[in-house]
């Protein structure tokens, strides 16, 4: 299938969860993440939950992260230019929810993109392959194409991956993992 008809098809599946569903799903993809080796990796990008989107809850890996005595680094959002802007999250960070849902640090210490090594990415389905399907609006596709070539990504799903996405493009790139259930 192809991303628009993947986007569309994935959006309801996550719409039609149950909470007590989403809750079971992320506590095996927690597992997952609280087991995996972060030792080799400093600066930490991940997404903040979009609640109505029912994205997987986030702050827990923060939690994790920061147990771990990792930078955990956020985003700001431009829609006008589809790019993202990223912030260190300390403790005492304010959040304000966007007009879009997604909270977003006000008044943090900006981070350049290269300081970056390792990227969460939403997505809402991938394939075999680690390629992705997102909202469609490109920004992490902007942003990871700006990141340092060593730059590691990984993906957070609760759907199984399919076989193929078959509209992949060169701005498509990979996710080196991609936790599931």
């Amino acid at each position: 299938m192809d991303k628009k008809v993947l986007r569309t098809l994935y959006k309801q599946k996550r719409k039609d969860l149950s909470n007590d569903e989403v809750m079971k799903l992320q506590e095996k993809i927690y597992d997952q993440i609280f087991q995996h080796d972060f030792s080799s990796v400093e600066n930490i990008h991940i997404f903040l939950t979009i609640e109505k989107q029912k994205e997987i809850n986030t702050y827990p890996i923060i939690a994790f992260l920061r147990s771990k005595n990792k930078n955990v680094i956020i985003s700001k959002s431009d829609f006008t230019t589809a790019t993202l802007t990223h912030f260190l999250l300390e403790n005492d960070t304010k959040l304000n929810i966007s007009k879009y849902g997604i909270p977003e640090p006000e008044e943090a210490k900006e981070i350049n993109v290269k300081d970056i090594d390792l990227v969460f990415v939403p997505l809402l389905i991938s394939d075999q392959k680690n390629y992705r399907v997102g909202y469609g609006k490109g920004f992490y596709d902007r942003f990871l194409s700006e990141c340092k070539p060593t730059i590691k990504t990984i993906g957070l799903n609760f759907f199984e991956p399919i076989e193929k996405i078959i509209d992949i493009n060169e701005f498509d790139v990979p996710l080196n993992i991609v936790f599931t259930p």
